[in-house]
């Protein structure tokens, strides 16, 4: 009898994601056991349990997936995870914490396809400032569209959070080649004039772009919303926006909403399980390797 796919969740949080659940379970996985309340001193010995325990030509039946709340903390995990290893004895490793690098990824090649499709523009040099970008999915988007070679602002409650935010990301993924840079929402109004782009990345349910500072955003191109809980977050964005030309701007402005980034984001992580699930050689999957696949099945799609 072959014996079954194995993923082991770890998170620093009290519980694992249900959707992280479902998802690897749909991709293939047999089995998924949970571990919570996970430090990156318990990484080493809980990885290294998992991969003596199966044997060579099992442990490609074996995988690793980080979770949590935190997109520097599941890093710092991924590469305690990697260290671990002792080849031949390795596995394949995940990090998607609280879904944010799949999230990201999605919201960023969305957001890129349409710039090219209803702006014939790209990524590299525009002005993107990312409402509620102290969180995971706006920091690692933060990174990717620096990255892509866009200007990028994260934009929180308090300026010297989202100083730190930006400084962490800058130094940690070299992101410092385009600088992200910090500022508080009290500069909104100020910064909403020289957006091309807005990404709306904030907790479910709070609005962080009203009606009146659409139509101040006289350079905005796309505004994208991973929020699906009214109030938008982005106001006149839909959920089902993909293109849509969006109500009160003063251009050309077009909308993304949550379902058509969601369509991606679901696509991605699944893509990612499965290919970790199915690799013949250990794979160490995060927010780079998501956002890859995003845009691939947004180009061939």
């Amino acid at each position: 009898m072959e014996k079954p796919y194995i993923l082991h969740m770890l998170t620093p949080a009290k519980n694992v994601s249900p959707f992280d659940v479902n998802m690897a379970l749909d991709a293939g996985w047999t089995a998924v056991v949970p571990y919570t309340h996970v430090d990156l001193d318990d990484v080493g010995p809980l990885v290294q349990d998992a991969i003596f325990s199966r044997g060579l030509n099992s442990a490609k039946r074996t995988g690793i997936f980080l979770g949590g709340r935190d997109l520097h903390i599941a890093m710092d995990m991924l590469d305690g995870a990697r260290e671990s290893m002792l080849p031949p004895f390795e596995v394949s490793v995940f990090a998607d914490p609280s879904g944010a690098f799949t999230t990201a990824a999605a919201l960023v090649a969305v957001v890129e396809r349409q710039l090219q499709k209803s702006h014939s523009a790209a990524l590299a040099g525009q002005r993107i400032l990312i409402l509620g970008g102290t969180g995971p999915v706006g920091a690692a988007a933060a990174i990717l569209a620096a990255k892509a070679g866009a200007e990028v602002v994260i934009l929180g409650r308090h300026k010297d959070r989202a100083d730190r935010v930006a400084a962490i990301c800058n130094h940690n993924y070299g992101s410092d080649l385009t600088g992200i840079r910090g500022d508080a929402n009290d500069h909104k109004a100020e910064q909403f004039q020289y957006a091309d782009v807005v990404l709306g990345t904030a907790k479910a349910g709070i609005q962080v772009m009203s009606a009146a500072e659409v139509t101040i955003a006289s350079r905005l191109k796309v505004a994208a919303d991973v929020n699906a809980v009214p109030p938008a977050g982005i106001a006149g964005v839909g959920l089902q926006d993909d293109g849509t030309p969006l109500p009160d701007s003063p251009g050309n402005a077009v909308a993304v909403g949550a379902l058509a980034i969601g369509n991606v984001k679901y696509k991605t992580q699944h893509h990612l399980f499965r290919r970790m699930r199915d690799a013949e050689k250990p794979l160490y999957l995060h927010f780079e390797h998501a956002f890859e696949f995003a845009r691939q099945s947004l180009h061939h799609g």
